[in-house]
């Protein structure tokens, strides 16, 4: 299986490889392509991790004490907005690469 997954990588290598080199700025443009994916992508990979986390830990202390659910409930969800502003950013900067090429 290893050796599959290597094989495919290097096949997508040599494919992106010669448009790439074939144009002018193919490289710079590809570096900003990619920084743009990788924004999105870890941005949102992040946001969804602290999104899961904030939410059990807010819903098992809801769990423990249904009498504080109004005081658990506000501060979950504003820092849940403020996780996915975070994650609003992280789209911002992409298109603002994407706006580069």
């Amino acid at each position: 299986m290893k050796k599959k997954s290597l094989f495919l990588l290097a096949m997508f290598l040599l494919v992106l490889a010669s448009p790439l080199f074939a144009a002018e700025d193919g490289l710079a443009t590809f570096g900003l392509a990619l920084g743009a994916g990788l924004a999105i992508g870890i941005a949102a990979m992040g946001g969804g991790i602290g999104q899961g986390l904030a939410t059990s830990a807010a819903l098992e202390g809801i769990a423990r004490n249904p009498n504080a659910s109004d005081k658990i409930f506000t501060p979950m969800i504003i820092g849940l907005a403020l996780i996915e502003s975070l994650v609003i950013y992280g789209l911002v900067i992409a298109f603002i690469l994407q706006a580069k090429i």
